[in-house]
């Protein structure tokens, strides 16, 4: 069978860095879907601009509702693995063939990227408090001794994006798309990767409300899953 891999980019309010996203993972077009999560910005002018598909949802749902809009769109249009990736690039391109061939090696059914066995750089001491603790919930809640659960770099083989349901439209999404990886007793690989935090991304995704809406829909996950 041929590969044919798609990355699923979420994106809300990114139009200042979504096209030197999609600059960096150029070799990937056209089987790039930028999912506008009801941005008030040119986020999806600048997607289509750069080369990407782009849905739209009319309002903001939140970052687990654009990553099931994409994956139902990628394994629509033939997808035989799926990768999400984050839309301030801040992920590595590279480690997206490394995990292609984990899971060829496997085999397994899902790749997951960690940057505790991989390197960060220019995180803030917040952000690497919230992940640990993030950690600590997710291990306790879906079983899995994971290094890195937060992490939105990852790849699905289609046989695991059919089966996983995401029902969490918000940051628990990451949280529970591990419960479902367990529930269904897939096979799953950690592979290094590295993320760099740029001033743009510590702005936007390092601010204290935003890490304690992270903590808080993790718990709520916890407890209502």
């Amino acid at each position: 069978m041929v590969e044919r891999l798609w990355i699923v980019i979420p994106a809300y309010n990114e139009g200042s860095v979504i096209a030197e996203t999609l600059l960096g993972i150029e070799s990937y077009l056209p089987r790039v879907v930028v999912v506008d999560d009801g941005s008030s910005d040119d986020t999806c002018e600048r997607a289509r601009a750069g080369g990407a598909q782009v849905l739209r949802h009319p309002v903001n749902v939140g970052q687990g509702g654009s990553i099931r809009t994409g994956i139902e769109f990628a394994l629509r249009n033939g997808a035989t693995h799926v990768c999400t990736f984050d839309a301030d690039g801040q992920h590595d391109v590279a480690t997206i063939t490394t995990m292609m061939q984990a899971l060829r090696d496997g085999p397994f059914d899902v790749a997951l990227g960690s940057r505790f066995l991989g390197g960060t750089i220019g995180m803030s001491p917040l952000r690497h408090l919230i992940l640990r603790v993030g950690i600590g919930i997710t291990r306790l809640h879906s079983g899995l001794q994971l290094t890195d659960t937060h992490n939105g770099l990852r790849i699905f083989t289609r046989h695991a994006a059919s089966q996983i349901r995401i029902r969490q439209l918000g940051m628990a999404h990451a949280s529970e798309i591990l419960s479902e990886i367990a529930r269904l007793s897939l096979n799953y690989v950690e592979v290094p990767t590295r993320i760099v935090y740029t001033e743009y991304t510590r702005r936007k995704g390092q601010r204290l409300g935003n890490s304690v809406k992270i903590l808080t829909d993790l718990w709520y996950h916890s407890w209502s899953g």
